[in-house]
């Protein structure tokens, strides 16, 4: 009967029966868990603490695709290591790509509290499991600086290859979704871009009238604060000079004699002071000085007696 004409109708529903029962069984099968944690631009800082392995890979890379199941094995003896794996595509993540400045595929980063070293050897298991149990990497040079994805200066680079690799997406939209040739999307690239610059322009100017407000500011500041400044020094140097003057006043008041003295002076000399006076006017009948005050009487006589004669040869 088997070989009547129901025989192959009766062998096709019996081998669709046995594919349909073996069908939900192969569906039911989970699928096999990666250890390998994917790294995106939002949860990269994970590497800063504690022990890391990052590859950096391309779906279209063949030698990247050779080192998958190795790098698979590695991240599934990570517990035993003591070391956490990760891989970053650098197609969805060119971002990551210039934090890192990968420039050839696969690269491979081994990362120690912050601290980031290029692993250029194989990707293999074995060679993998020794650079961190021997503890390879201490006689490797750590990127610092400049250098170190957590710098300033890669952050920058981490935007500019985010922005490429936006424009090298859409690039792609225009021409292979859109079928669009590629002459239009460069066209279309040079003249957003154009746009941009023009957009830009009001704004840059607008910054540097600010900075130019800014530094006219700063200069007639200066100037005042040199002015005033100025003012200080000539209002200090008058104060100089009067305190000077004053000190010279003092000097001339204190070398100068007491006023009681001269006073004294003149009263004891007394018909001395006078027989000068006359003597000046009249050199030629100069009245000698007495020596002392006994012949004071004496003194007044004479000067009686000439004074009279004088008055006497007058009319």
């Amino acid at each position: 009967m088997a070989g009547g004409p129901w025989g192959p109708l009766l062998t096709a529903l019996l081998a669709a029966r046995v594919a349909a029962e073996a069908g939900p069984e192969q569906a039911a099968l989970p699928e096999e868990r990666s250890w390998v944690l994917p790294m995106t631009a939002s949860n990269w800082t994970l590497v800063m603490e504690g022990e890391w392995m990052l590859k950096f890979y391309a779906p279209w890379c063949p030698s990247c695709q050779q080192t998958d199941s190795e790098w698979e094995t590695f991240a599934k003896n990570g517990e035993v290591l003591h070391i956490s794996v990760g891989k970053v595509d650098v197609i969805q993540e060119p971002g990551l790509s210039g934090r890192f400045f990968v420039t050839t595929l696969p690269a491979f980063f081994h990362a120690k509290d912050g601290i980031f070293r290029r692993y250029r050897g194989p990707g293999v298991y074995e060679d993998l499991q020794n650079y961190i149990l021997e503890k390879k990497w201490q006689s490797v040079e750590p990127l610092t600086g400049w250098k170190s994805p957590a710098s300033l200066t890669m952050s920058g680079m981490a935007g500019l290859f985010s922005i490429s690799g936006k424009i090298w997406h859409l690039h792609n939209y225009f021409t292979v979704t859109l079928g669009i040739p590629a002459w239009c999307s460069y066209i279309f690239f040079v003249m957003a871009t154009l746009i941009f610059e023009q957009t830009q322009r009001p704004e840059d100017a607008h910054k540097a009238e600010q900075l130019q407000d800014a530094e006219e500011e700063k200069e007639d500041s200066n100037e005042e604060e040199n002015k005033d400044s100025l003012v200080d020094d000539d209002e200090e140097k008058e104060d100089l000079g009067d305190e000077e003057e004053a000190e010279e006043d003092e000097e001339e008041d204190s070398s100068a004699p007491p006023v009681g003295e001269g006073r004294n002076d003149t009263q004891g000399q007394g018909p001395l002071r006078e027989v000068q006076q006359v003597g000046e006017l009249e050199p030629e009948e100069q009245v000698p000085v007495w020596p002392s005050s006994v012949h004071a009487e004496v003194a007044e006589d004479t000067l009686r007696q000439r004074k009279n004669q004088h008055a006497d040869k007058g009319p």
